[in-house]
């Protein structure tokens, strides 16, 4: 018998050894899910965007299942998942709390000057580390790192360059968040009332302030002094509105010389 036929009988007859190996140690050691993780992990859209806290809908689901988590964090699934949730586990959730992305920046190439030229590669991350693209240090950069993690179409770039945000679409997963350099992005609740302020330039030249961005927040003060309720303060070098007091009066946003301040129910979440 020749060296070749040897080889090949011996070769099949250790393939089939080892494959029946692989088989009954991966059956002796498998570990069996948990039953109630894969009910729970079939009504979860999927999208794996991190929203609930978790780093996957595995995960997720298996906090739950452990009561590690609540059925109500799924806010891609919103109240329906919650819902298919409560049913499998026999526990209430509560209400999930809706939220979406808001951009902290008005920023856009119309408002806000280039330093230059830039050559460098064409992310915001990219032109983050090399030193900006605008005179404003702290606004959108414009490159749409936000656009392309969104998984749901929620997201877009204006003739501008600055990000729109699609209400509809938008399930508060918080991946624009986390991509976004500059920080631009904060969730909030669908429901939210009161102030927002859409600029996030920290300088406290008030000169330098005006050069940067037409329709940036110029520390002047006028919202502070001009709050019927005093819930606004410049401790942050931005204004911060205390929700508990704002009642969306609208006076700091008619006062603001540049705009910054926009009532959240009336001029952003726009129905």
């Amino acid at each position: 018998m020749s060296i070749l036929i040897i080889t090949s009988i011996f070769a099949t007859l250790l393939a089939f050894a080892l494959g029946t190996a692989l088989g009954f140690f991966k059956d002796f050691f498998a570990v069996k899910e948990d039953p109630l993780i894969a009910k729970i992990r079939e009504v979860l859209p999927g999208a794996n965007c991190g929203a609930c806290g978790f780093p996957g809908c595995d995960n997720y689901a298996s906090a739950v299942a452990s009561g590690g988590a609540p059925g109500t964090a799924c806010t891609v699934g919103g109240p329906s998942v919650a819902a298919k949730i409560a049913a499998i586990t026999g526990k209430a959730g509560g209400e999930v709390v809706q939220t979406v992305a808001v951009l902290a920046c008005q920023g856009s190439s119309l408002h806000t000057p280039l330093k230059g030229t830039y050559t460098g590669i064409k992310t915001c991350r990219g032109a983050k580390l090399s030193g900006g693209t605008k005179l404003c240090s702290w606004g959108c950069l414009g490159f749409g790192d936000c656009v392309n993690v969104c998984k749901f179409g929620a997201l877009s770039m204006s003739e501008n360059r600055l990000p729109k945000v699609n209400y509809a679409k938008c399930t508060g997963c918080g991946l624009c968040a986390s991509e976004c350099p500059q920080g631009l992005f904060q969730n909030i609740p669908i429901n939210k009332k009161g102030a927002i302020v859409l600029c996030s330039n920290k300088n406290l030249v008030k000169a330098a302030v005006a050069k940067s961005c037409k329709i940036s927040c110029r520390k002047c003060g006028l919202c502070v002094k001009n709050c019927p309720k005093q819930c606004i303060t410049l401790d942050a070098l931005i204004p911060t509105v205390d929700y508990g007091k704002c009642d969306s009066c609208g006076t700091c946003a008619e006062k603001c010389p540049t705009k910054v301040f926009k009532i959240i129910e009336r001029d952003i979440f726009v129905s």
